[in-house]
């Protein structure tokens, strides 16, 4: 990509401004657009709803969260960057590779192509609510921690998420049918192979049990 020089252009003014602050304004601008619909902070600490927003109730790893949100706003955005549950990945931002997979009633979703106010009276589980209240780690969070299952990791709570969920409904799957269950999540790192022996050890750890030996978060 070449650097953006300075050099001289005219404006509709006929005033002479440079490359470089041109650009710069356009994007002040379009960030001051992009604020526009989300809420502002009011006097005495309180936040004025933005134009367009609604308060909604969401449940949320089995807690009520109270939230406003636009009518276009994905669930992915929601869980992130007003709710701090960062867990959810957003990677592709178009329903293509599952870094932003989570539960809904249980079942696996991508929540970047899913609008918020459309889940509202509906049970949501990220990968923050996947561990018990007292910290311990869900069978498939054991078992990746256990067999090194990921590289990177930035594709790791979509791939838990969609197993956990594959497994609620198919607790004994072969491999293939895991390989299967999961095929809607991509891993960077094309470490499949890992990721596939981690999650299969966390089906056995599901229904056996996690194993004495295992190691604890």
């Amino acid at each position: 990509m070449s650097q953006i020089d300075d050099s001289i252009v005219n404006d509709d003014a006929g005033q002479k401004v440079s490359r470089r602050n041109f650009i710069l304004g356009v994007i002040a601008g379009g960030a001051v657009v992009s604020a526009a619909g989300y809420r502002f902070l009011a006097p005495h600490g309180r936040y004025a709803a933005g134009a367009g927003t609604s308060l909604l109730s969401l449940n949320v790893n089995g807690k009520i969260r109270r939230v406003e949100v636009m009518k276009q706003e994905t669930l992915a955005s929601t869980l992130r960057y007003k709710l701090g549950l960062t867990g959810t990945k957003i990677g592709c931002d178009r329903a293509e590779c599952g870094a932003c997979t989570v539960l809904i009633d249980d079942v696996p979703l991508y929540s970047c192509s899913t609008l918020t106010h459309t889940v509202r009276n509906r049970k949501i589980t990220t990968v923050e609510g996947l561990a018990s209240p007292d910290g311990k780690l869900h069978p498939v969070q054991q078992a990746v921690v256990d067999h090194q299952g990921f590289q990177c990791a930035f594709c790791m709570p979509g791939y838990l998420m969609s197993a956990v969920g594959f497994l609620k409904q198919n607790p004994n799957p072969t491999r293939a049918e895991l390989a299967q269950g999961v095929s809607g999540n991509l891993c960077r790192c094309q470490d499949y192979m890992k990721i596939l022996d981690s999650l299969h050890h966390g089906a056995e750890y599901m229904r056996k049990g996690v194993p004495a030996s295992a190691r604890r978060a």
